[in-house]
């Protein structure tokens, strides 16, 4: 089969099972990060530091698997942008920590927050000039915050991370078009989208300050998720595929039982984000539920949504608790373990993949992967083992390829999304705010206005990514 007819079949395959479909057998789509240098011979410090050494193990890897889909690039992290930035949550390979571990994230000590605990006014005022003046200059070494000296390092800071940022982006759109070409596999999701409590601890509060305001400041919580909502909203759709053809990743943090109590959840947490969830589909755009550790005791809050509406993917939750509760309305993916394919043997990951298979697939559509991102500890005769089994054991007899009509769309009402801010989303400083700096506009204002929210389009794109993607 040539490529063109490969990458057809295998992107028939994967949609129709996302869409509630059964295809003609379980799509194969493993979430590869540093497996990929692992298995075209690098470092973990070539393929976070040199995108295109990254997209190249990538390449190889999917020449010589069978797989349907993958990420494009599942390290993600660019460490040349995140230096570019200055950047101090993160410990990059070779240079901060060995050169094979993949890249960490620095966990800030609760006094030492992003954000301190009495500025949620601030962040719920204007979200996004709350980031462009407080949060970026302590997350970026050398920016200096207002007032300070504006240095030339501080300078640097935001052209250099500006310019690369459009770089590595621009970079995307060709590289799927090589996995297309050259190995005929599909580019797995498009977007980026995380949940406005799960900002809070990931990137503004930390974890521990999150958990100490949940019992001091709930209503300030609750209200700065609510403002931050509307723009992870528009971040995300902004991100994803125009086409709706693959879901936008939604990364699953730490805002589950036994990480937050039952009531943060379902008074918090879950309120603010389902309007996200449910927009997005009405804009005909999937999400993929990326849910990192178990979710298991918020399956019925899930269950709620639209059906179709997500992807789940199982990490340490339980195959046949979540097919009960969620098989017969989504796709499900995952459930193989990351310590079996690192220190497993390949007959205990074809019984696994088997068993998974039996329970998922049996009689609604699941797609194969492994519970979490897959570094470079996995064993190359396991991930082989996990394809090889689902090749044989993850066929359909009354399977198509066909997929189900995708979901009819609807325009875009993120004002009907949490809560308003004095800058809505999409620019940092609004054209009406703007002009009155500006000589008289003697010709069209509706073209300069235009142009004006185009540009800021890429300011406002830039420090929501810098704190969502980066």
């Amino acid at each position: 089969m040539d490529k063109k007819d490969l990458y057809n079949a295998r992107l028939n395959r994967y949609t129709t099972a996302m869409r509630g479909g059964m295809p003609d057998r379980v799509p194969i789509r493993p979430f590869v990060a540093e497996f990929c240098a692992k298995y075209a011979g690098m470092t973990c410090q070539e393929v976070t530091h040199d995108y295109n050494k990254a997209y190249n193990s990538v390449i190889r890897t999917g020449a010589d698997f069978d797989w349907d889909a993958m990420v494009v690039n599942m390290v993600w992290l660019w460490t040349g942008l995140a230096q570019a930035i200055g950047l101090k949550y993160y410990a990059i390979p070779g240079i901060h920590i060995p050169k094979d571990i993949g890249f960490q994230y620095r966990e800030p000590p609760e006094g030492e927050a992003w954000m301190h605990a009495d500025e949620y006014d601030q962040l719920i005022d204007d979200p996004t000039a709350f980031l462009l003046n407080v949060w970026l200059p302590r997350v970026a070494a050398p920016m200096s915050p207002i007032g300070g000296p504006v240095t030339t390092a501080h300078n640097l800071s935001l052209l250099k991370g500006g310019m690369s940022m459009m770089q590595y982006f621009g970079s995307i759109g060709p590289h799927a078009q090589r996995m297309k070409e050259e190995t005929g596999t599909v580019s797995a999701i498009a977007g980026i989208l995380k949940a406005p409590m799960d900002i809070l601890a990931d990137k503004l509060r930390g974890y521990l300050g999150l958990l100490s305001d949940l019992e001091t400041q709930p209503e300030k919580v609750k209200a700065a998720c609510e403002a931050l909502a509307p723009h992870l909203f528009a971040v995300a759709l902004g991100s994803s595929d125009p086409t709706g053809t693959v879901p936008i990743g939604f990364w699953m943090h730490r805002s589950c039982v036994p990480m937050v109590t039952p009531d943060h959840f379902s008074k918090i947490f879950w309120p603010t984000l389902k309007p996200i969830i449910e927009e997005l589909w009405r804009n005909g755009r999937q999400t993929l539920f990326y849910a990192e550790g178990s979710w298991d005791y918020h399956l019925d809050d899930f269950a709620t949504l639209p059906d179709h509406s997500i992807v789940y993917h199982m990490d340490q939750g339980d195959p046949v608790k979540v097919h009960g509760k969620l098989g017969s309305k989504f796709c499900l993916s995952g459930g193989i373990p990351n310590a079996m394919l690192a220190y497993g043997t390949p007959e205990q990951v074809r019984a696994k993949c088997r068993q998974v298979i039996d329970i998922c697939a049996k009689d609604g559509p699941y797609i194969m992967d492994a519970s979490a991102i897959v570094q470079n500890d996995a064993k190359v005769e396991n991930m082989r083992a996990m394809t090889d089994a689902t090749l044989e054991y993850g066929v359909y007899t009354n399977g198509h390829s066909v997929p189900p009509a995708a979901n009819t769309r609807h325009p875009a009402s993120p004002a009907n999304i949490g809560r308003k801010s004095r800058t809505e989303p999409g620019v940092c400083v609004p054209w009406d705010r703007a002009k009155g700096n500006w000589p008289q506009v003697t010709g069209d204002e509706q073209l300069v206005k235009d142009v004006w929210n185009q540009v800021e389009g890429l300011s406002y794109m830039y420090v929501w990514q810098v704190l969502e993607s980066f």
